[in-house]
């Protein structure tokens, strides 16, 4: 096995700029259910002005239906490891594959469905300050499905979110006329498995994370006095 410097960067520069497009595209589409969820489901300085105003009013619905047909998009980022098998099968050398593509697959996966987590927790969020806590497990289930069956759609057949207008009859005779069918259905509860375990184990991370950070410890001042000189 040969090891260069030089031909390791040539590579790497080679493999962004290859497939920066698609990478950069599906990366922003992952998080625009992010930031919908912020707008929605959230009380922050930037949207503060109110839940109350936009509270199931006909253009926060309309929201939430852009959030749902958007959602899928984030865990679909993880079927594009398929990029990785076939880049791997091209016969790229064991450095290429350790030190390129698998540092740069780890970063795109995860942040993928950092933001399918996160949009979810959002609404979990919403739904727990309203007082519908009960209803957060069961929501986090009814969007697994949905996006299951989003990723499916957009993976095999090569519909978009925005299809479900510009396309509505094509994407209504595939849910019923493929969707349905034996080998889609297995396919579809399998991705609805995988996106409920991951999901179960990752949320808990969260948790745990912003647990530490309200409740870490705060340094003393006196430890950034400088003595007089």
């Amino acid at each position: 096995m040969d090891f260069s410097i030089k031909l390791l960067v040539s590579e790497a520069i080679r493999t962004v700029v290859n497939h920066a497009d698609w990478i950069g595209w599906n990366l922003f589409l992952a998080f625009i259910p992010l930031v919908l969820s912020v707008f929605l489901f959230r009380r922050t300085p930037i949207v503060k002005t109110a839940i109350e105003y936009r509270h199931r009013s006909l253009f926060w619905w309309l929201g939430v239906a852009v959030f749902v047909a958007f959602l899928p998009n984030a865990p679909y980022i993880l079927t594009d490891i398929i990029h990785f098998v076939n880049w791997v099968r091209a016969g790229a050398s064991i450095w290429v594959v350790t030190l390129i593509y698998v540092p740069l697959f780890v970063v795109f996966l995860t942040a993928g469905f950092e933001a399918y987590v996160m949009s979810l927790m959002n609404a979990g969020y919403y739904l727990k300050q309203r007082g519908l806590r009960h209803y957060v497990f069961p929501m986090e289930l009814t969007l697994h499905a949905l996006s299951a069956i989003g990723i499916f759609l957009g993976r095999f057949l090569r519909f978009n979110s925005w299809n479900i207008l510009t396309h509505w009859n094509d994407v209504a005779s595939s849910l019923v006329g493929d969707v349905f069918d034996r080998q889609p259905m297995i396919t579809i509860v399998i991705t609805f498995i995988i996106l409920t375990l991951l999901y179960a184990l990752v949320k808990p991370l969260h948790f745990a994370m912003s647990h530490y950070w309200k409740f870490r410890p705060q340094p003393e001042r006196s430890q950034f006095v400088i003595p007089n000189s």
